[in-house]
């Protein structure tokens, strides 16, 4: 009984494709939460109004901050796709990775480097996804380039 009120609770809907079952975990709007595509598909392009990111960088809008330096932040996702879900962006407002520039190197190198110690730091020490996502078919919901960690259970493949 209590597992079924949990269910009606959190909406779930059954989608077959082919022998596969896919479960969507719907929110109160009835879309389906983390819906990245969606997201993605109505994004802002890059040079737009100020990101969500850049508003962070300049504290307009609150977020839980795990690292700062010169230049980068790491901070805790709002809307997790797994039970650890970090993102680590640069100060410098790059759109996407495909706009990174020669120039650009030691900038994307560190943050690699934040990201590998960031996920030790939180417990990540059998393994996490890094994930960065290009433009409008690749999921990039906010044009600022970041860096996804993500981890604390097993990972499927393919990814999508």
């Amino acid at each position: 009984m209590a597992a079924a009120i949990v269910w009606a609770a959190l909406r779930v809907t059954r989608r077959v494709t082919g022998a596969a079952v896919r479960l969507q975990v719907r929110g109160a709007s009835g879309v389906p939460s983390g819906d990245e595509v969606s997201k993605a598909q109505q994004a802002a392009p890059e040079g737009a109004a100020p990101t969500i990111f850049s508003r962070i960088i300049d504290r307009s809008i609150p977020a839980d901050i795990l690292y700062e330096d010169q230049q980068c932040l790491v901070f805790r996702d709002v809307a997790p796709q797994a039970p650890v879900h970090l993102l680590v962006i640069p100060k410098k407002p790059i759109p996407r990775i495909s706009q990174a520039e020669e120039q650009d190197k030691q900038l994307l190198g560190h943050l690699l480097l934040v990201a590998a110690k960031t996920a030790k730091a939180e417990g990540l020490g059998d393994g996490y996804r890094l994930v960065i996502n290009d433009g409008k078919l690749g999921a990039q919901s906010v044009y600022h380039l970041h860096l996804h960690i993500l981890g604390g259970r097993q990972l499927q493949w393919p990814p999508g």
